[in-house]
C-alpha cells in the first residue's frame, strides 16, 4: 500500500511540476490588469518567487537523480530569457526586461541553494 501511494505522489509532483511551468508562462504572456499597488519594482519579488516554485518543483521531481538538478537549473534560467523575448517580439502590451531576468535568476538559484540545504541534511540525517 505505501509503495502504492509513493508512486501517486511521485507522480502528482510531475503533475505540479507541469502545472507551474504552464501557469508561469500563461501569466508571462496574457495582458495584466492595472493594480493600486504601487511599490517601486515590486515585480521583481513576483518574478523570484515564481521561479523559485518553479525550479524547486521541478527540483523535487528528480530529486533521486542528483546529475539532473543542474540541467534544471540552466533550463529554468533559459525559460526566464525566451518569455521576456517573447515578451518583447509577440506581445503589444509586455514588454522584455533585463532586471526580470536577473530576478529569475536570483529566484532559481535560490530554489537550488536551499534545496542542496535540505537535501544534504535529510542525506546526513539517513546516513
Amino acid at each position: 500500500m505505501q509503495k502504492r501511494i509513493k508512486v501517486l505522489l511521485k507522480d502528482n509532483i510531475y503533475i505540479f511540476a507541469i502545472a507551474v511551468t504552464l501557469i508561469i508562462i500563461c501569466l508571462s504572456l496574457i495582458k495584466m490588469p492595472k493594480t493600486n499597488i504601487k511599490i517601486s519594482n515590486i515585480d521583481k519579488l513576483y518574478h523570484s518567487i515564481a521561479y523559485f516554485t518553479l525550479t524547486i518543483s521541478w527540483l523535487l521531481s528528480f530529486y533521486k537523480k542528483p546529475k539532473k538538478k543542474y540541467i534544471i537549473v540552466i533550463s529554468c534560467i533559459i525559460l526566464g530569457i525566451i518569455i521576456e523575448v517573447l515578451q518583447n517580439t509577440i506581445t503589444i502590451y509586455r514588454t522584455g526586461d533585463l532586471l526580470d531576468v536577473i530576478a529569475n535568476s536570483i529566484g532559481v538559484l535560490l530554489a537550488l541553494l536551499i534545496f542542496n540545504i535540505i537535501f544534504k541534511k535529510i542525506t546526513l540525517i539517513n546516513v
